[in-house]
């Protein structure tokens, strides 16, 4: 009997969300600074069924049920795109239920019985309803409006490349004009791509190919790397770590001002956080300045006496900059 309820609750659901257009629907509009998937849940008793992902870019609204109410309690899963790794919107917890990493519709949502499936934080939600409209919002405590959203979306994500677009406030403003133009301007991009639907894509590319000024770290290999960021000036050498970059993505710590040197040290980890050997030894990115690194997050300054600070001494590498102070370093698997 317990399976066949479960059955009839996840017909339902499939049906609900995949029926033609009405004029009745449940939309979820992004009013948050960060491109954002999102994946919904209906619980009707101790049944469960979630679907996924729903993008929605700063400024957009999706319509994610196509009726005005759920057939049960109706939960909300998010995850950020373009932002640093374990980052989140800060949703509280209400209940578990599966999630899938592409597109996926789970109809026993509540174990993960389904291949590439797993467990997800859930957070129950209740529309608003306005002439037969459902309406959900995601916001942040700078409580933007719609286009507010979609302009501070783009200052944030011309931020994380290392251009300056001023405060991300969400309003026009001759430093953001300028730091867009820029953006434009060096991916060989027209004028008015930024009123265009895929500036948002545009803009995640680049931002994991590492474009922009400054330094980027960027991924080839196929497994996680662990960074370690040294700055010099004069004599000193400050470094800080550890900075996580997945396979495939390039990451841009934070550097101020132009010190003398930036530097570089970076080692390859398994999915446990195990070191990667190759050739008998620890898979590492390095170079010929000694500083100081420890196991655990750190940040050190002075390389005279490692011990000292509880760490212990490595190679790091020089970057070398371009005329318009720019760089990136590639890890690559040895050959």
């Amino acid at each position: 009997m317990r399976e066949a309820l479960a059955g009839l609750v996840a017909a339902f659901c499939v049906v609900v969300w995949l029926a033609a257009p009405a004029s009745a629907e449940t939309r979820l509009c992004n009013r948050t600074s960060v491109v954002t998937e999102a994946a919904i849940g209906v619980v009707v008793g101790d049944t469960a069924a979630t679907r996924g992902w729903f993008r929605l870019d700063p400024g957009q609204c999706r319509a994610i049920l196509q009726s005005a109410e759920a057939p049960g309690r109706l939960f909300l899963h998010t995850r950020p795109l373009g932002e640093a790794p374990g980052a989140s919107l800060g949703q509280p917890e209400h209940v578990q239920l599966c999630i899938g990493e592409g597109d996926f519709l789970v109809p026993a949502a509540q174990s993960c019985r389904q291949a590439n499936t797993r467990l997800a934080s859930f957070v129950e939600v209740k529309p608003t309803v306005v002439e037969g409209i459902g309406v959900l919002f995601l916001s942040e405590e700078a409580d933007y409006d719609l286009p507010q959203a979609r302009k501070a979306g783009i200052q944030r994500l011309l931020t994380r490349m290392g251009y300056d677009p001023g405060p991300i406030d969400g309003l026009e403003g001759p430093k953001t004009d300028a730091a867009l133009r820029a953006f434009l301007t060096d991916l060989n991009l027209p004028a008015d791509a930024a009123v265009l639907p895929d500036i948002f894509d545009r803009l995640l590319a680049a931002l994991r190919a590492g474009e922009g000024p400054g330094f980027a770290w960027c991924n080839e290999t196929g497994h996680r790397i662990m960074a370690a960021l040294g700055i010099e000036e004069g004599r000193q050498i400050a470094t800080r770590g550890w900075f996580r970059i997945e396979p495939g993505a390039c990451l841009k710590p934070p550097l101020e001002g132009q010190p003398a040197r930036v530097l570089s040290f970076a080692e390859a980890v398994d999915a446990e956080g195990r070191p990667v050997t190759r050739a008998g030894g620890p898979l590492v990115f390095g170079g010929d300045v000694q500083a100081c690194i420890r196991t655990s997050e750190f940040e050190i300054t002075g390389a005279g006496d490692c011990a000292a600070h509880g760490g212990t001494a490595v190679g790091f590498a020089a970057i070398t900059f371009d005329g318009r102070r720019r760089a990136s370093l590639r890890f690559r698997e040895p050959r």
